[in-house]
Order: structure tokens, then sequence, then C-alpha cells
């Protein structure tokens, strides 16, 4: 039975065609009329079916987006790392440089931001690659003796770091009328809380968005109006020349800011951020771009810092001893904007660094002795880190609170720890990133090692001068 055509299926170029004749051509048959559906009765039509629409691909991201994206899930280490050492020790330094040398040292930043991208790059490809964090990799190297060495003088360091930052809290939030005994316990049980029940990535999460106060120190050097044609002199030509000031003095304030720059918690944070993060090798590029960009940002935060300072007070005569004094001697010239901002950016940077030090601090000794750690994880699962977090935080608060004790001084000896432990850390990072049995294609080429190689000789030199320096003022002779 035909639904169209004659009944007999002849007599139409439909019927010859299914009769087995030869289909006219197209010219020859005319118009073709419209088909009509004949309707037998007893007979049910079911559903027609479903015509699918030609498969149209879905428009592609540009490639700038698919680029972006992956960075946006990595950044995270290399950025919280960095900015992590514009602690208040690091603000303090910043705010002396400027008040005391103007813009005569803002040649230096430029080649600080070099010096830290290398190192905190070599950090970076050891924890991406190796998945291990940075003492982990020392102990398996170098054995248990220099791994003991390295973690007792970080945990003394890092306790006094500690007590820094709370102290850069307790100063900053004092400048709003907050007093010490109030804003200490508060912040160290936050911060206790935040830690015990928070996964890494929340945890992240919350270092970023503190990283974010950073932000008022750009305006606090804009509200500072500083002399742009100053600033780029003081960019483009390099001198150690500052009237009333020695050149060895002048000489090892440069130095200090190099070595407030370069830490070795930010070094052993970073690789052990990346490996509990699990960014793989795929993601190399990524990882690398986020330590890069976190080394520029910390810098140019470090170069507002000294920019408002210098703006300010450079030429004044106002001693500056700790950060908070730089806000205060802000009010009178830059306004109460600039103090305000001033202020907030140190909290928010003590803040940062007082949660950072502890944690970081658990994560290497755990990883260097083979014991369980991780944010995030059941505390029955990582006693001894979160045991060993606890007390560093429980120590840099409670000794923050002892009435009478010269925190200035507690500053200055955490500082000379650092500066012990750096170029240690330095020399076993250069090593282990040319191992090919850990790093294989990803090790250290030729331009790399030169890179490498200069950066950390530039670091221990200058390092070795600021200790010599300050161990020859500690017995009483006179360097400057």
């Amino acid at each position: 039975m035909h639904r169209g055509g004659s009944d007999s299926g002849g007599g139409t170029p439909a019927g010859d065609a299914a009769a087995g004749g030869v289909a006219p051509t197209p010219q020859d048959a005319g118009p073709v009329p419209k088909a009509r559906l004949r309707v037998v009765p007893g007979i049910r039509l079911g559903p027609l079916p479903r015509i699918r629409p030609p498969h149209v691909p879905r428009p592609r991201a540009p490639i700038r987006l698919r680029r972006i994206a992956p960075f946006l899930a990595v950044l995270g280490p290399g950025l919280i790392a960095g900015v992590a050492g514009n602690d208040a020790g690091g603000i303090t330094t910043y705010s002396v440089m400027g008040a005391t040398t103007g813009y005569t040292l803002l040649w230096l930043f430029p080649i600080t931001a070099v010096v830290l991208g290398v190192v905190q790059e070599m950090a970076a490809r050891l924890g991406t690659v190796s998945g291990q964090g940075l003492s982990d990799l020392i102990r398996d190297r170098f054995g248990v003796r220099w791994t003991l060495l390295a973690m007792g003088v970080l945990l003394l360091a890092n306790l006094a770091n500690t007590v820094a930052e709370f102290a850069g809290a307790s100063a900053a939030l004092g400048l709003f009328g907050i007093p010490t005994n109030v804003t200490v316990p508060v912040l160290a049980i936050g911060l206790w809380l935040v830690v015990m029940y928070a996964s890494y990535r929340r945890l992240e999460k919350l270092f970023l968005l503190l990283s974010l106060v950073f932000v008022t120190y750009v305006a606090a050097a804009v509200l500072s109006h500083p002399d742009w044609s100053g600033v780029g002199y003081g960019l483009t030509h390099p001198s150690l020349s500052v009237p009333g000031m020695g050149t060895a003095q002048v000489l090892l304030l440069a130095v200090a800011m190099v070595g407030t720059t370069i830490t070795p918690y930010m070094q052993f944070y970073l690789q052990s951020a990346v490996a509990e993060k699990g960014i793989g090798v795929e993601d190399l590029a990524y990882e690398r771009a986020d330590a890069v960009v976190g080394s520029v940002w910390t810098n140019a935060i470090a170069f507002c810092i000294v920019l408002a300072t210098a703006a300010a007070l450079f030429g004044s005569g106002v001693h500056i001893d700790a950060a908070a004094d730089a806000a205060v001697a802000l009010r009178p010239v830059a306004g109460d904007l600039s103090t305000t901002m001033f202020g907030i950016g140190l909290f928010g940077a003590s803040m940062l660094a007082a949660v950072i030090m502890p944690v970081s601090t658990a994560f290497v000794i755990c990883e260097a002795f083979g014991w369980e750690s991780g944010v995030g994880k059941p505390v029955r699962e990582a006693p001894a880190f979160f045991g060993l977090f606890t007390f560093v935080l429980l120590v840099g608060a409670v000794v923050t609170l002892i009435p009478g004790l010269d925190l200035i001084a507690v500053i200055v000896g955490s500082q000379y720890l650092q500066g012990l432990l750096l170029p240690i850390v330095l020399v076993f990072m250069l090593v282990l990133v040319n191992d090919r049995r850990t790093m294989g294609a990803n090790a250290n080429g030729r331009l790399l090692n030169t890179l490498g190689i200069s950066s950390v000789a530039l670091v221990i030199i200058l390092d070795v001068a600021l200790l010599g320096s300050s161990l020859l003022s500690a017995i009483g002779i006179k360097t400057t």
C-alpha cells in the first residue's frame, strides 16, 4: 500500500521509478507536487521521527581565557609566600628606608624582584616536580644531622617572628584605640580556630583575601603625593650617597632591605604549599608564573611603602623604630586617611604572617621527620602537626603579652636567626634543583643555573655582611 501517488503506482514518475524504471532528470520531471498524507481507516500512525538539528560546535573560550583559568586555579602558593615576607619586620625596614634615604635606594627594587623571583621559582619547581616539601628533600639528600640543624634554627627564628607579628598586629590596632591585651588573645584564638577547622583550600582563600590589604599601601603612597620626577631619578640612577648619612650606613640599610625581602620560611612555605595543594607537573608553567607574580607584587608593595614614607618623612628628622611609628608620623603630613591606610595594611600583613608562620613551621618540621601533616585533617591523624602549630601560635601570643618585654630586640634577634639559616637553605635548594634523579628534565639548565647561582651568591654575600656588621656592633665596634 502506498501513502502517496495513484493506487496502481503507475503513470507517475514516482511509480515508474518504483517499478524499476529510470527516474527522469530534474529538467524532464517538471515541478514536484507537494506530498499529501492519505488517512487510511483502521491504521494509526505513530509519532513522526524526531529530526535532530545539525551539530553545531560550542564556541571555545578565547585563547587568553583558556590560559588564565588554569593559572587562577593554581594561583596561591607563590603569591602568598611573597606577600608574607612583607610582615611587620619588613614594613618597618621599608619605612626606615624611605624616611632616612628618600628615593635614593629605589634602584634596588628591580634587582630584588629578579632575585626573589629566581629563588621562588626554584622552590615552586622543586615542589611541583617532586611532590615533596623542602625539608623532606633535605632529609633525603643531606641526612638527619643537617635536617636537625636547619629545623632547630627555623623553629627558634619562627617563634621570634611570630612574636613580631603579634606585636605588629597589636600596634596597628593600637592606632585605633584597641589595647594589646584585647588584640592578641582574640587574634590568637581566632587564627587557631580557623586552622583547626578549615581545609587547606579555605585557608588559602583566607590568605589570598588578607593579601588584598596590601592595596592600602598603594593608596598611602598616592595620598603622600610623591615627587614622581625624583622617583624616576632614584629608579634609574644607582647611588649610596644620602645627605647626613655615611656610605656604610646606607649600604647596611640596603643589605637589610634585601635580607628582609628573601627569608627561609617563605621558601619552606611555598614548597610545602605546592605539595599540599597537589599541583602536578602538567601545571608547572602556571605555578612558575604564580611564583614570579608573587615576587613582583611583593616588591611593588614594598616600593609603595618606601614612596609613602619618603614623600612624607624624608628630611623631617622623624625617628622610626617600628612600622606603627611610621603610620603615626604620616598623619600631620599626609593626613588621617593615609595613616589609616598604613595601619590597616600593617594589621593585615601581621595577621597574615602570624598564621602562615606557625602553619609553615608545623608543615616543615613534620615533613622533615616523616610525621603526618595537613590542614583539614582530623587531629588524631596529624597530632604532631596540630601540636606544633598550637605551640608556635601560643608562644608567640604569650610572649607578646609579657609586660616590659623589649619587642624590638626580639624582632632583631629573629632576623639574625633567619640570616644564619638563609645561606644554608639556598645552597640546599641549588643542589636539589640540579639533581636530575629528582628533577629529571626539569632540572636547572645553563641559563637557570647562571641566574640561580648569581642570585644565591648575591644574597649570601649581603647576608654575611649584615650579620658581620651586627655582631661587631653588638661587641662595641662601630661599623659606620
